[in-house]
């Protein structure tokens, strides 16, 4: 009886609901309450997938002043915060609308968010060495990616991407747990983040695959052009090899940019790309970059084992600059009037997975970097070794060592230090953990 007394209530609520509203003299809020009615978008529309994660951890720096930072060359910005810090590294979202396997004309989407302090470096990679630990800010949002992808019905299924996409170069990628360890690499730092552009790809069968694209340039929205005299572009290929078996591939990349890339260099971390003149007075100038890299999972050890390397080379060349002086590296340096600069590197990556809930990974790297406008040359290295723990359903724990060393690799300034530098060529050792919750 109260049961069918409430139903009747709410009935009569609603109806008199109806009522006010229709006789209301405000025509304009029926319009905007037909507009909600027709136009909205579904939230469990069919294919529409919400996927991401949760990654937090602590981090120690045995370098660096606890008010001050641990200024490591190639560490990225959240790594180099001076002594102890608990770090919330990203939340990430990615919302897509994935391809089918159909070869058929169709469309989807995908975009991507992160928030937290890897997100607050990702936007301009900025860890110059006068940063301190009140840097660190977790409430920064980096947009990642956000484009359309269209598939032609021509051969085997030709492929678009057009927007905001991730670099098609390095073996290690923006998200961390997708890494084998948890920082990143020397490697890792000098590639490009993500373009803005169009990128199509092509899978000629099983065994072959390939990339071109053309796009603004690196970790910018707008052109390549620096100087503002000419329109830029950047041009990206790829071709990809995979063995018979599928158990291991060997991918080589490629980036030309025909003008000056966007400058977002930062001093001794060595933490951008590409580097140009410096003053502002940039004049033409070019960037290409070569990246490879493969992987391997020998059959005999059963999935458990995998290897992989990658190597780098990167040069700018032409004219800019203008000469001046420049705090750089292991003190001030005298800038040339010339753009010329000169990255190269190795790195070899090996991970056994013991059992279902134990893994041991490492890296270890090599990084040279000449810099002609800067009459500096750098030699750096590091190792690390991660542990990694699946105790649960989509919970992945790590606990990390790192070292690092090399020409001027250690650069600590207290907050409220002169612009004196206090280098050294280390070792900079770093121990972490880190939580990771995907869904």
């Amino acid at each position: 009886m109260i049961k069918r007394m409430i139903a009747v209530l709410a009935a009569l609520v609603a109806v008199a609901s109806l009522s006010l509203a229709d006789s209301g003299p405000d025509a304009s809020a029926k319009d905007t309450k037909k507009m909600v009615q027709n136009n909205f978008v579904e939230t469990a529309q069919k294919g529409v997938k919400l996927s991401g994660y949760v990654d937090a951890g602590y981090s120690y720096n045995f370098t660096g002043a606890a008010n001050g930072t641990s200024d490591v060359s190639g560490r990225f910005g959240s790594d180099t915060a001076g002594k102890g810090d608990f770090n919330l590294y990203a939340v990430k979202l990615a919302l897509e609308k994935a391809l089918t396997s159909e070869n058929k004309a169709q469309a989807g989407f995908r975009t991507d968010v992160m928030i937290g302090e890897d997100a607050n470096y990702l936007i301009n990679r900025n860890t110059a060495n006068t940063l301190s630990n009140t840097n660190q800010n977790s409430n920064a949002l980096f947009l990642e990616q956000a484009y359309v992808s269209i598939r032609a019905p021509v051969g085997n299924g030709w492929d678009f991407k057009v927007g905001k996409f991730v670099s098609i170069l390095g073996y290690e990628v923006i998200e961390r747990p997708a890494n084998m360890n948890t920082t990143y690499g020397l490697l890792w730092q000098q590639m490009p983040l993500y373009y803005t552009g169009v990128l199509s790809s092509y899978k000629f069968d099983d065994y072959l695959d390939g990339k071109l694209g053309v796009v603004n340039g690196s970790n910018t929205d707008n052109n390549t052009t620096t100087g503002g005299s000419s329109d830029g572009c950047a041009v990206l290929a790829a071709l990809n090899v995979t063995a018979p078996g599928g158990n291991a591939n060997w991918s080589n990349n490629f980036q030309y940019s025909s003008n000056s890339e966007n400058n977002t260099y930062q001093g001794s971390t060595l933490n951008s790309t590409p580097e140009v003149a410096l003053d502002g007075n940039n004049g033409s100038a070019y960037t290409f970059i070569y990246n490879t890299w493969g992987n391997w999972a020998p059959k005999f050890a059963n999935d458990k084992l995998l290897l992989a390397f990658e190597a780098l080379l990167k040069t700018t060349g032409g004219s800019g600059g203008g000469g001046g002086t420049i705090n750089i590296f292991d003190g001030v340096e005298t800038l040339s009037n010339t753009a010329n600069s000169t990255a190269y590197g190795f790195g070899a990556y090996a991970k056994y997975q013991f059992n279902d809930w134990f893994s041991l990974a490492s890296r270890g790297e090599y990084l040279g970097y000449n810099v002609a406008y800067a009459n500096a040359v750098n030699n750096l290295w590091e190792y690390t070794i991660t542990a990694g723990f699946n105790v649960i359903d989509n919970l992945l724990i790590r606990a990390e060592y790192r070292l690092d060393w090399g020409t001027d690799s250690v650069n600590n300034v207290a907050t409220g230090n002169s612009s004196t530098d206090n280098t050294s060529s280390g070792p900079a050792h770093y121990a972490g953990a880190e939580v990771v919750y995907s869904f």
